[in-house]
């Protein structure tokens, strides 16, 4: 792999095998399809989808990428792992999704080959699985045009974060996968926040995920002591 990929082999591996599960909605994705329509309906409110041009970072088995194709975006999915693509591509053929497309390539990348060529850019459960996710959020501001909106979710790090989404979602409810998240890699909101000003993102909003392991249902709310979404714009030219 290319040294100066900001990935991690290990995490891109863990994704990969389970590639032909993403569209199973009783597998281990299961909750991403339950908060999908949370955060469509959250995006799309800010700004709306129909007739932007999207690039969705770090896409999977591209979940929120044809969902907001359906929305009427025309979508660019990207990610490194390759299993997950074709996944998301085959479920486009299938499904008959319309202007939604895939490419195996970094956002840094991306960044370099097409600056400022997005509407919207969003970046949902990626930050926390790479080594440097300052370079993530920093490519996501260069591919945006001047102001476009950018958008992220991804983990509070303090001990409700680590007793809720590794020993609870994992090990107690088994919603996800052992070994899905590591908490080291989490992030506070204050340090997504620095990363964001540091690229020249102004945040407008954010949002805190719960989950009812009782009703098994989520909802949207002011608490991100744990999941939690920015929404930012870069400032017009």
């Amino acid at each position: 792999m290319d040294k100066t990929l900001n990935a991690d082999p290990a995490e891109l591996a863990k994704f990969s095998e389970l590639a032909h599960r993403w569209w199973d909605t009783e597998s281990e994705f299961r909750p991403l399809h339950q908060i999908n329509p949370l955060r469509l309906d959250w995006i799309d409110r800010q700004t709306p989808l129909a007739g932007q041009q999207v690039l969705d970072v770090g896409c999977g088995g591209g979940i929120l990428a044809d969902a907001m194709a359906r929305k009427g975006a025309r979508v660019l999915g990207i990610d490194l792992a390759s299993k997950a693509l074709k996944v998301a591509q085959l479920h486009a053929l299938e499904a008959e999704t319309p202007n939604v497309s895939y490419r195996e390539i970094s956002a840094e990348h991306l960044a370099v080959e097409c600056p400022g060529r997005f509407d919207v850019v969003t970046c949902m459960e990626m930050l926390e699985h790479v080594p440097d996710p300052a370079s993530v959020v920093q490519a996501c501001a260069t591919l945006v045009k001047p102001g476009g909106w950018v958008f992220f979710s991804t983990l509070n790090r303090n001990p409700k974060a680590f007793l809720f989404a590794i020993l609870g979602a994992e090990y107690l409810l088994q919603l996800l996968p052992k070994g899905t998240h590591e908490y080291a890699k989490f992030i506070k909101p204050s340090e997504l926040a620095a990363h964001c000003r540091s690229a020249g993102l102004d945040l407008q909003a954010t949002r805190g995920m719960e989950y009812n392991p009782l009703t098994r249902r989520y909802w949207l709310s002011a608490d991100s002591s744990v999941n939690y979404m920015f929404s930012t714009r870069k400032a017009a030219a």
